[in-house]
Parts: C-alpha cells; structure tokens; sequence
C-alpha cells in the first residue's frame, strides 16, 4: 500500500531543484565568459586591415552621386510634322559636319509650301490689280477736277462778259449775280473734289500698303517654312559621335520631337544629385572630387540648379582632367563634395573600425601586442580619417572592425 508524500517534503525538492538548476545556469555563464575572454585576448593578423598614422591633408567631404555627360551635345529636333523615313547612322557612329543622319518624309509639307506659294502670288496679282483699280480711279478723279478747272474759267469769263453788259446798258442786274453764283458753285465743286483727291490719294496708300504687308506675312511664312524644309534634311552641324537617334521608321514625329543627339566625347562634365538637407553648404566654385574605380578626379561646383525636385538638388561639376580616358558618356560615379580642409595634421587609412562620434575607440599596433585607445577624431572622408590625439606618426593602426574585442584592452597578434 503506497504511502502519501507531506507537502513539505515536495516543496523541499522543488527547491532543492531549482538552485541546482540556478547554480549550473551561472557555472556555464561563468565558463563561457572565460572562453570567450580567453578567445578575444588574441587575433589572427590576416583577420585584421593596418594602416600607418602619417602626416598630410584631410578634407572633410559630402557625399553625392553624379553622372558623366558629354560637355557639349547637340539635340537635333524635328523642324516639321513629319514621319521618320529612313535612318543613315545609327547611335554610336562617328559623324562630320554635313553628315546626314536620318531623313524624314516631308511630302506634306511640301505640299503646303507649293500651296502657299501659289497663294502668295495670287496675293501678289491682287495688288497690281488693286494699283490698276487705284490708278484708274485717280485718273478719272484728276480728269473730272480738270473739267471743273475749265468750266471755272468759263464762268469766270461769264462774269466779266455779264458786267460789261450792264455798263453797256445791254445786261441787267441779275445776270450778273447768277454768273456770280454758277461760279461760286464751279469754286465749291473743285475744292470738294481736290478733298476727294487727297481723301482718295490717303485710301490708295493705305489700300497698298494693307495688301503689301500681308504679302510680306505670307512671304514670311513661306521663308520659314521653306527653312524647315531645308532642316528636315537632319544633318550634323558639327563633329562627333551619334549618342541618341530615333529609329522608330515610319513613326509620325511632331514638331520639336528629339531626332538625334550629338555629343563631342573629347570633353565632359559631371552632373551630380544631393539632399536638399544639404543646400545651404553646396555653392558655386565648391572643390569636388569624383572617383571613378581607383581613379580620383577633380573639378569644382559650375552651376547650382534653382529647382528643387523629390527633395533632390541639382549641379554640375567641371573637371580639370575633362578628356580622362575612363570618362564615358551616362557613366555612374560616386561625388565627394569638399566643405572643409585641415593641412597637415595626423592622419590614417579610413575604414570600418572609424564610425560614430569622436572620441573612439582604436587598437594601435606596438612589439605583437594590439593596445586599445582612446582617440579623438576630426575631419573624414572615404581615404583617410583626422587623428588628433593619442598617436603619434608611424603608428599601426588597426582599421577593420573590431566590435566583438570591446571588452579587451590588449589583444595578441598572432602570426606575420
């Protein structure tokens, strides 16, 4: 028959097993710290990246992203409407001035100009007509103002004639006011007719003059026309290499559409992009440098775009070295803008071990023993890091990361 266990005694296990569980918990803690203590007192040399503390310049840089252009490229559009009819040289090809690049089919348009041409000189005979109309009814206003010169002159003798008929006592009173009368009315006549004249003469020059100017507007127009025609044959301008050309044959092209692009790949530029967190420290003349793989390259802020857009800030950047060889056109490169210089100071190699604020930890390299210490930094860039205290020229610094010995003060290095 089984015998029931006190409640006590239970408790009493229970307890007696959790201390036991406890104190094996803290002795593995115990033994883990220890080997991990012991592992991190040592590292091996090929896990580690040295530099040597040296005397030089560190610039303190911005970084931003950039994109190499040709420095000179022509963007050659479509003068007409127009569908693309045939493509000479395709993009990448070397071309000359003069060159034909592709050619469009302007039937329309030529049709337009042989239809504007017919009515600029049908334009053109209405004004000799509209002179001829003008003339003739000058003429015959000139020729009525000399009848009435003629028939004043008659009157006028009738006048005379009527007064020595009265003093001969063969004419009365009254026929010598009706002459005076006809004659006055003849005067009256003659100078409403040199009004009309001059009235006329006015109207013919603004008549004339109305139908030259539109002429000339649709000669204008057939001019213009008539040099779209002339650029639609899409020529180089200038030496240099086809970057772009539509190919799309048979593709309607409207005007002002971009057919082609040239570019002189004997120069270039670069255009960079940064935050506009950082538009109060960007300004023209800024010193840049622009690296490409390994190769540095340097050049200055040329121009600041005013737009801002998606919180993204233009400029373009003029190299010293414009024709490098490793330059080429829409090429990706990385933008390091110079906001600051401080001139031989203490310097080492950036790299992983260099991140947060100054002060920071480092391990200097002395006689197979890696010593941390506590080190004050100043200016950085992508080579090289400011050391202000704590070292001295030609000490080995150790710049891979060492994160995982923060807790060691002194490391052995083993190996060469």
């Amino acid at each position: 028959m089984d015998t029931e266990i006190a409640e006590e005694v239970i408790q009493q296990k229970r307890k007696k097993g959790i201390i036991i569980g406890l104190i094996v918990i803290a002795i593995l803690a115990l033994c883990t710290w220890l080997i991990r203590t012991y592992l991190k007192s040592s590292v091996s040399r090929s896990e580690i990246t040295t530099a040597r503390v040296e005397v030089g310049n560190v610039e303190n840089t911005l970084n931003a992203t950039g994109e190499v252009l040709p420095e000179f490229e022509e963007v050659i559009t479509s003068p007409i409407n127009a569908s693309i009819k045939n493509v000479v040289t395709d993009a990448g090809g070397r071309v000359k001035a003069g060159q034909s690049i592709l050619t469009l089919d302007k039937s329309a348009v030529e049709n337009d100009y042989a239809k504007m041409k017919f009515q600029l000189e049908t334009k053109k005979n209405e004004i000799n007509k509209l002179k001829l109309d003008l003339n003739k009814s000058f003429f015959d206003i000139q020729s009525n103002n000399n009848i009435k010169q003629l028939r004043i002159g008659n009157l006028a003798d009738a006048v005379e004639n009527a007064k020595r008929l009265f003093r001969a006592g063969g004419g009365t009173r009254e026929d010598i006011e009706q002459a005076e009368l006809n004659l006055k009315v003849a005067q009256l006549e003659k100078k409403q007719l040199e009004n009309e004249i001059r009235s006329k003469q006015q109207t013919m020059q603004l008549e004339a003059k109305e139908a030259e100017i539109a002429a000339a507007i649709q000669q204008n127009d057939l001019n213009e026309l008539q040099r779209k025609l002339n650029l639609a044959n899409v020529v180089a301008t200038r030496s240099g290499v086809v970057t772009y050309v539509n190919k799309n044959i048979g593709a309607n092209i409207k005007d002002g559409e971009t057919l082609a692009r040239i570019a002189d790949l004997s120069s270039f530029k670069v255009t960079g992009s940064l935050s506009d967190n950082y538009l109060d420290q960007l300004h023209n003349g800024m010193p840049v440098i622009v690296r490409i793989n390994d190769t540095q390259l340097r050049g200055i802020v040329s121009n600041v775009y005013p737009s801002v857009q998606n919180g993204i800030i233009t400029f373009d950047i003029q190299l010293e070295e414009r024709n490098n060889k490793q330059l080429r056109p829409n090429m990706k490169v990385d933008v390091y803008l110079v906001t600051a210089v401080h001139s031989k100071v203490l310097k080492v190699a950036n790299g992983p071990a260099f991140k947060g604020a100054s002060p920071q930890d480092i391990f200097v390299i002395s006689n197979g023993k890696a010593e941390r210490r506590s080190v004050h930094t100043g200016l950085s860039n992508f080579d090289f890091v400011e050391l202000k205290d704590a070292v001295k020229p030609g000490d080995v610094v150790i710049i891979s990361d060492m994160s995982e010995f923060k807790n060691s003060k002194e490391l052995t290095i083993k190996g060469d």
